[in-house]
């Protein structure tokens, strides 16, 4: 699903709104298959990916048509696009960590080396 979603995103969707640094994470659907939720990425501020989403949601009629064309299923899930923000998130968390070793607030690999080293004599 994920793969075909962003197939179709990178092939036909013409709504401006919509970011070309828009990219499919993940694709979940549920047991029933009635649903898909799917999450995407979009590089940019956060107008970008307010403004992808809702050009997202309004597409959706033509991406779960063309899902219709391109994936046997019995049932072609309604979609929902959902903003996937672990990417961010991890560069966020990396920052934070950059910050502590140069401020000194975690150890270094050295000091780790080091105290290995006195245990054992």
């Amino acid at each position: 699903m994920r793969k075909e979603i962003q197939a179709i995103l990178m092939q036909g969707i013409k709504d401006p709104r919509v970011s070309p640094m828009a990219s499919v994470t993940d694709a979940r659907v549920t047991a029933d298959l009635k649903y898909c939720t799917v999450y995407v990425s979009v590089l940019g501020d956060e107008k970008a990916v307010t403004d992808t989403l809702e050009g997202l949601k309004s597409a959706s009629g033509y991406i779960r048509r063309e899902l219709a064309h391109t994936v046997n299923l019995r049932i072609t899930p309604e979609l929902k696009f959902v903003a996937d923000n672990s990417m961010s998130y991890g560069a966020h968390i990396e920052s934070i960590i950059g910050e502590l070793k140069e401020s000194g607030g975690m150890g270094s690999d050295e000091e780790d080396q080091d105290e290995g080293s006195d245990s054992e004599e």
